[in-house]
């Protein structure tokens, strides 16, 4: 597969801060990239440097085997951008939203008809066509946001947290749209702070963190990165801390914890945790509900990579 999009040791410094310090990967063809890191990690920077909707003091970039800059007009017409915020026109339909959006690409009357047909659909909002945009819900505004960012059918598309404050049907709406448009063809940058859609979508994954690149992958290949093996969570009524402390100090724990009822018992290694568990409770005839044996998560992996402090901005 061709790379769609190059990004060859790039940095962006804004006065002190080097908000993209020297970064590089590609994207391929027909995938769908994850971008993720915490708030600053530099996601937005990138993109809206790739979009050249920034300038930055090093390296290259390059969309579609050319240079990206601010008059790669044919380029910019196969792509696409649907941004966090919500940006459509209060005054007109979601009909003549999408058809306006779709009008600065398209300019054939009938095919522009078919397009924003076909993105009205694809976003589920074929009953809504002539209702305004303060009329719709929330999770309604953000797929007319989609529909007006797709209805020219771009090759290569940006989702920025499209998926933010909706509802469940909403979300699983926006996200088996996003999976079509890829088997449609397109390539797709998608961010989130949702780490269940990135495993779901995305085929690999860049993690950054202070403007650089953390690590990289596909999500199975980043949950072996993580310094667990297993987590374990038990459901206890009573657990005196003498056997917090005994447990606490089997070969292959690195975590225990005990509150609200919960026991967690976090694994840095091993392969018969949970029989060893199950198996010292009969010994101490412990009794317990429910017990569930957990893999890392994607989610494991980032906070490891990125740290568990607050992110202001």
């Amino acid at each position: 597969m061709r790379n769609i999009i190059e990004v060859n040791h790039l940095t962006k410094v804004y006065k002190n801060l080097r908000a993209v310090n020297d970064l590089s990967f590609e994207v391929k063809e027909g995938e769908i990239l994850g971008l993720l890191g915490p708030n600053g990690s530099g996601k937005s920077t990138t993109i809206n440097c790739i979009l050249s909707l920034l300038t930055f003091q090093e390296g290259s970039i390059q969309v579609f085997g050319k240079p990206m800059t601010p008059t790669s007009y044919a380029s910019r017409k196969k792509m696409g951008v649907v941004f966090q915020d919500v940006c459509v026109f209060d005054e007109l339909t979601v009909f003549d939203n999408v058809d306006y959006f779709c009008g600065l690409y398209i300019q054939n009357s009938a095919v522009r008809k078919e397009y924003v047909e076909d993105a009205i659909a694809l976003v589920g909002l074929q009953d809504f066509k002539k209702y305004t945009p303060k009329q719709l819900s929330g999770g309604l505004l953000r797929r007319l946001n989609i529909a007006c960012g797709i209805a020219h059918k771009p090759q290569l598309l940006f989702f920025d947290e499209p998926t933010v404050a909706v509802d469940p049907q909403s979300r699983n709406n926006i996200l088996e749209g996003i999976k079509i448009l890829r088997d449609m063809g397109a390539t797709i940058v998608y961010t989130s702070h949702y780490m269940e859609e990135v495993e779901i979508l995305c085929d690999r994954i860049i993690i950054l963190d202070k403007g650089k690149i953390l690590a990289s992958g596909t999500s199975d290949e980043l949950k072996a990165l993580a310094k667990i093996e297993e987590k374990i969570t038990v459901e206890i009524i009573d657990l005196p801390k003498k056997y917090l402390d005994k447990i606490s100090h089997f070969s292959n724990v690195q975590n225990v914890t005990y509150s609200n009822q919960v026991l967690h018992v976090v694994y840095k290694k091993g392969k018969n945790n949970l029989v060893e568990l199950i198996d010292y409770f009969k010994k101490e005839k412990i009794k317990y509900n429910k017990i569930f044996s957990l893999r890392p998560t994607l989610n494991d992996v980032f906070l490891e990579l990125t740290g568990k402090e607050l992110r202001d901005s």
